[in-house]
């Protein structure tokens, strides 16, 4: 599957890694490529390598411009910065998106003198903003519950053994999604409805990080127990 993934970050890179590696044909979007590219991330103690040194041991991946990435693409990952989504999607172009499968696993954090909260939180979400400014996009919230290494690798908790979950108006979409989850190694993807669930995803965020606070590691998750 041909696969964009819009942002360079951390959650980017880590999703476009593993699509590729599973094989599927990745293009990760960006404003500017050769910005990109010029940008040293890296600290004094080498704890986040640059990009360029990614793409270097992922040259299966292309690095391209937004609109480029998303010309084709029969899914776009919506990996960006919450505060940034909507712009890096009108990049990308709505004609791109038109009947395109947006998996959307950004967060509309912010962050005051050293609070989280969220931009957007009760009677709406990123992702139906997302979806009311594409229209014609097929969105789908997911991901978003767990940090990037859980995302690609749910065994690394519990053996696996926690809950994903997916929300979106088109059951064709979430179909897609679910699978590429499973591919990811999800055995356990709750369908939460129309794109409006995207409300409790994302205000999930809230109470993970005061988990985080405690646990002190955000190699966590949450699992849905049934009676019986």
């Amino acid at each position: 599957m041909r696969v964009a993934v819009l942002g360079t970050g951390t959650v980017g890179r880590t999703l476009a890694g593993k699509l590729a590696e599973l094989g599927h044909d990745v293009r990760i979007g960006t404003r500017d490529p050769d910005a990109t590219l010029a940008r040293d991330e890296s600290d004094a103690m080498r704890r986040q390598e640059s990009f360029r040194e990614w793409l270097e041991r992922h040259p299966q991946a292309q690095l391209v411009r937004m609109a480029e990435a998303a010309d084709g693409a029969e899914l776009v990952v919506n990996a960006t910065n919450g505060t940034g989504s909507v712009a890096a999607l009108e990049a990308a172009g709505a004609q791109h998106l038109a009947g395109t499968v947006v998996m959307d696993v950004a967060n509309p954090l912010r962050f005051s003198d050293g609070t989280l909260s969220l931009f957007i939180s009760n009677t709406d979400s990123l992702g139906e903003r997302l979806q009311l400014r594409f229209p014609q996009a097929r969105v789908v919230k997911t991901l978003n519950t767990v940090n990037a290494s859980v995302m690609v690798t749910p065994t690394q908790v519990g053996g696996g053994d926690h809950t994903m979950f997916v929300a979106g108006n088109d059951p064709e979409a979430k179909a897609v999604v679910t699978g590429l989850l499973e591919s990811f190694g999800w055995a356990d993807v709750l369908d939460l409805g129309g794109i409006e669930a995207a409300r409790g995803m994302e205000m999930y965020l809230i109470l993970w990080a005061a988990m985080r606070g405690v646990i002190g590691d955000p190699m966590f998750s949450i699992k849905v127990v049934r009676p019986g």
